[in-house]
């Protein structure tokens, strides 16, 4: 088994084992991972380098939103760079390499970067390397000399030179009602509209219907979320005027309810069917617009809050229920709300163990008690974290007394 893989749950198919790269090395995985899961659930902590000091990075979040876990994805000859780990769903013969690190992501020499910090604050390039105003560099002569060596020792991915040679698809669509997101208030307002007789499309960025109903331990009309977004959408199916579009992005919105879609059809096969695109753009016009898109959970600040290890409560609990993977064996939770006490039973009846909850408000309702008591959680009330310690793995972390009035710290 893999080192952080569950012993049951999730929605992957734990019967179907697949295999794929990182950076020349073997794992595998199962169907409905993404390749974080699924480097996760294979104890990789390590996914990138920072833009500018090439410090150690970590995957982030689960979903669409993740800045620090952006790889290259081989197609042949064909390189796609800059791509959310989160977002590339694994398939057999999957081939992806890290960004932004030399020789390898394991040991970058460019990482040397942070010795010198103090000497490049931000935009440190735009005065520094002007010429001199006589001379064989002078002016912007010496700036264009640097700056072949400043964009190689920053950046994100290489952009590859070889043709593309994948077939896409463009698609008009006309409707009464598109529905952006399929969470529960998704599904049901395409429901709604379906029923009264409208001409609807519901677009999910992710594989399947449900947004956090499919990992947040939910109930709603006395069945787990999961199964109840399944059954929605599977009804939804039977509607001879509803379109279904899965694995669909809506990223731009124009003038008269014109929106601007793109489907991805083929990125989670081996290779497209005979005849498939790899991508379907669309543009569809509408009549009226649902906009369910949901939220994303921000994150605390604190000094070290972006080494390897340090993820989001809500990414956490998605990676447990959703992939079956726990971010860690021992966790802390840093909040200053109720929710990472949900987080904290779901990670804990996931195999975790609960070390601390650090909340910076000085008391709790009875009911998050009694969810702390379940996890087995300590809370430390009035506490914030103030520091991390590791290298390219999160090792602890460091806590002192908060005052949420004055934003004091003590001790």
């Amino acid at each position: 088994m893999s080192p952080r893989r569950t012993d049951a749950g999730g929605r992957i198919d734990r019967l179907r084992t697949i295999r794929f790269t990182f950076d020349g090395a073997p794992y595998t995985g199962h169907a409905g991972d993404t390749l974080a899961s699924a480097l996760l659930a294979n104890g990789v902590t390590l996914f990138g380098r920072s833009f500018k000091y090439h410090r150690p990075r970590g995957v982030l979040t689960a979903g669409v939103e993740e800045p620090n876990a952006l790889v290259t994805v081989l197609r042949g000859e064909v390189r796609e760079p800059n791509i959310a780990a989160t977002m590339v769903e694994i398939h057999d013969g999957l081939t992806a390499v890290s960004q932004n690190r030399f020789p390898s992501l394991a040991w970058d020499v460019s990482a040397a970067n942070q010795l010198g910090g103090k000497l490049l604050s931000a935009g440190f390039y735009y005065k520094t390397f002007m010429g001199p105003a006589i001379g064989p560099l002078k002016s912007t002569r010496f700036w264009m000399f640097c700056e072949h060596f400043i964009r190689r020792a920053a950046g994100l991915g290489r952009a590859g030179t070889a043709a593309d040679t994948a077939r896409y698809e463009r698609m008009n669509a006309f409707c009464d009602v598109l529905v952006v997101g399929s969470g529960p208030a998704g599904l049901m307002a395409a429901r709604a509209a379906a029923d009264q007789g409208a001409r609807v499309i519901l677009s999910e960025l992710e594989p399947h219907f449900g947004g956090s109903a499919n990992w947040s331990g939910e109930t709603i009309d006395g069945m787990p979320g999961a199964d109840w977004a399944a059954r929605a959408a599977g009804q939804l199916e039977g509607y001879d005027n509803v379109r279904l579009l899965p694995r669909t992005t809506v990223w731009g919105y124009y003038d008269g309810n014109t929106l601007a879609a793109l489907e991805r059809v083929a990125d989670h096969k081996e290779r497209p069917g005979k005849g498939e695109p790899r991508h379907r753009y669309w543009i569809i016009r509408a009549k009226s617009v649902v906009l369910a898109t949901g939220s994303f959970e921000r994150p605390l600040v604190f000094p070290g809050n972006d080494r390897p290890g340090v993820m989001l409560a809500h990414a956490a609990e998605r990676y447990a229920n959703e992939y079956g993977v726990l971010a860690g064996n021992r966790i802390a939770l840093f909040t200053n709300n109720d929710s990472a006490y949900r987080s904290a039973l779901a990670l804990k009846k996931a195999g975790a163990a609960i070390v601390a909850i650090v909340d910076v408000r000085p008391e709790l309702s009875s009911e998050m008690r009694e969810l702390a008591d379940e996890a087995e959680g300590k809370i430390l009330f009035g506490h914030a974290v103030v520091a991390t310690e590791g290298g390219k793995a999160l090792s602890g972390v460091k806590v002192q007394r908060f005052d949420m009035v004055n934003g004091a710290l003590a001790g």
